[in-house]
Parts: C-alpha cells; structure tokens; sequence
C-alpha cells in the first residue's frame, strides 16, 4: 500500500464510523495531504471508491501533473456537487469545521437544497490523522530543520550591531530560500532587549538593542514545516540573564528528558514549568511547553496543561520550548523539535544551545 492509499485507507474507516458518503475538503493543508498536490484555493470530494480534485484554469494544468493517480482532476463545477451527490447516491457528507466559513458551508448547502443531504463536523479527524508521522513526512520535516539550522549558523557569522531587527528577519528567511526552503514557516519572530519579552514580538525597524535577541523561524519543503528558537546575547550577559537563560534551558532538558510513548502531555509541561516555576520565575512563562508541527505549523497535539488526559504517541512530532519573559525587561526561549520513538525520542533539531553572547 503506497502512503496515498494508507491516507485514503484512514479516512474512509472514518468515514464508514460516522456513517459519512462523502467528505468535502476545503483547506490547503489538507487538500495536500490527500492529492499530493498543493492548491491553496482547490477543494476535494471523497467518496468511498472515487476522489475528485477541483482545480480552476490556474492550476488544472499542474493538477493534472502533480496530484495522485488516485484522484480525478476536474475544473470546478465539471461535475457539479448535486451532479456527484445524485449519481453516488450521497446522502451525509463531512466538512471541515475548523476551517469552513460559515458563508462557505451555507453555499455548499443550498447548491445540494432539496437532496436530503446532511452534513456533518469532522471536528479534528484530519489533524488527529495527521499527528502521527510516516518516515516520508519525517523526512520533509527534517530537511527542513537542516535548512532553519544553516541559517542559525549564517546569521551568527553575519550580524552586526548596525543591523535592525527586520533585517536579522529578512537575512534568516533570505539565507533559507537560497537553501531550498519554499517560504518561511511563519513570520519570523526576531525581538531584541526590551522587546525580547515579547514572546511573538514583531520585528521592528531599529538596531539591535544590547542584550537578549530571540528568533523564532523556520522553513518549509514539500509542504512540511520546521520550527525552531535561538535566544542569543547583543553584547555581554550579567548575572541574572545568565540565571534566567540556565533555567529555560534545565526547564528545556527537563521536559525533553521524559518524553516517551505513553507519557502525558500535560506531565511533559509540567517537568518544564516546575523547574521555571522553582527557580522563582512563577507567571513568566505564560504559554505552553509545545505542540504539533507538519503541514500546520501548530497541530495536533498540543502539550500544554489543558492537554487533559491526552499521552505521547509514536510517530508524533512536538516541540518543547519553554520561555521566561520579564515585561518591559527582556525574554528567553529556547526550542527544539522531537519526534517521538518507541524508546523515548530523537531530537530533530541540531544547534547549538550554550549561552551565546555576539
């Protein structure tokens, strides 16, 4: 069974749970996932033998090309929603509730009005399908991360006092398109002194500020994202910005140190958060420890203290990056990926960690 047909395979078990005919897919990532092919505005109807992948003139030529035999590329209304719910005899079709518009469902509803369809919320069962990693989506995911590390590396060897927060930014993302990244993984967070504290502070057009300097990037191939955060010093560090950084980064160690299949999410943040919370740095670690990155950049799961009764899988992969950030003073994080293994986890992200002062 190729990675396709196991993707088809888990989805139709679903859809045969819920009692589904047919499932409308409407968001980039997924409409990735299940065609091989990558259309931010394209949609996909799956049925229980047959796919169709929707392209406008924009992008039926490379459609055609790119996506998986297993489907059948059309332009959009070629065949029409009521066209394949008549001849496929589809009377519930999924949709995907945390990506749909209110408008758009409306739309997709009154072009089947009268057909005694109903439709129903798929909720998570794409990113709870997504979470667990196959070695070719692994793969993506680490080349990547080797790109978001050149360019740790790069700017290291580049940056001057002279320079602005937007051009550390620009000079991160720029080194990581020459390299084979097709975008940024997000907007890059890089925040220097003051700013620092910020833990997604914009960056600004001004020199950098002495003191700590977070970046927060990553890159992207074949879909597939990385994410990773540096924090390093402008100048020289003190005392207490040596304390602050040597706690995030036990706090980063301690969690990492107990990832495993079977461990829960919520105990995974608390190793972090006790060691920040201990150290007297209680309230200045506001977020959570981690999450899930793939074809989202934040996705299932998440490893925060809501994470209920939720356990570490096989195959997922997570960040863990604790912060501390003083308000108005300065801020750390530090962050690596981990996929977790049957025998604990392999750190995907290879950088260096000690203090750093430029």
């Amino acid at each position: 069974m190729t990675e396709m047909e196991a993707r088809y395979s888990k989805i139709r078990k679903v859809m045969e749970e819920m009692g589904l005919d047919a499932v409308y897919v409407n968001s980039a990532e997924n409409h990735l996932y299940m065609c091989g092919f990558d259309n931010p505005d394209g949609n996909i109807i799956i049925l229980k033998d047959k796919s169709y992948v929707f392209a406008d003139s924009r992008y039926i030529e490379a459609a055609r090309a790119e996506a998986s035999p297993l489907c059948t590329v059309c332009l959009p209304g070629q065949p029409t929603l009521a066209e394949i719910v008549r001849d496929h005899g589809v009377r519930a079709i999924g949709y995907e509730d945390m990506h749909m518009t209110c408008a758009e469902l409306e739309e997709i509803k009154k072009s089947v009005d009268g057909m005694g369809v109903e439709f129903a919320p798929l909720g998570k069962t794409f990113t709870d399908i997504r979470a667990i990693k196959t070695d070719e989506e692994i793969e993506n995911i680490v080349a990547a991360q080797k790109i978001a590390e050149g360019a740790f590396s790069h700017i290291l060897k580049t940056i001057t006092y002279d320079m602005t927060e937007l051009e550390v930014a620009a000079e991160l993302e720029y080194y990581m398109k020459r390299h084979g990244s097709q975008k940024p993984s997000f907007d890059t967070i890089c925040v220097s002194g003051t700013a620092s504290s910020r833990p997604h502070g914009v960056p600004r057009p001004v020199k950098l500020e002495r003191g700590f300097l977070t970046m927060d990037y990553g890159a992207m191939v074949n879909g597939y994202h990385s994410d990773m955060t540096r924090t390093v010093v402008i100048g020289k560090a003190d005392e207490d910005m040596k304390r602050l950084y040597g706690t995030v980064l036990s706090a980063q160690t301690a969690a990492m140190s107990i990832v495993a299949p079977g461990v829960k999410n919520i105990e995974v943040d608390k190793a972090a958060r006790d060691i920040i919370y201990g150290a007297g740095y209680e309230g200045r670690f506001g977020h959570g420890l981690g999450h899930g990155v793939g074809l989202e950049i934040h996705e299932s799961p998440m490893v925060n203290m809501r994470a209920g009764d939720a356990v570490l899988r096989v195959g997922e992969v997570i960040t863990d990056e604790p912060g501390i950030y003083i308000e108005g003073v300065y801020g750390c994080r530090i962050e690596d990926m981990l996929l977790v293994t049957a025998d604990g986890y392999r750190n995907l992200t290879n950088c260096p960690k000690e203090l750093i002062e430029l």
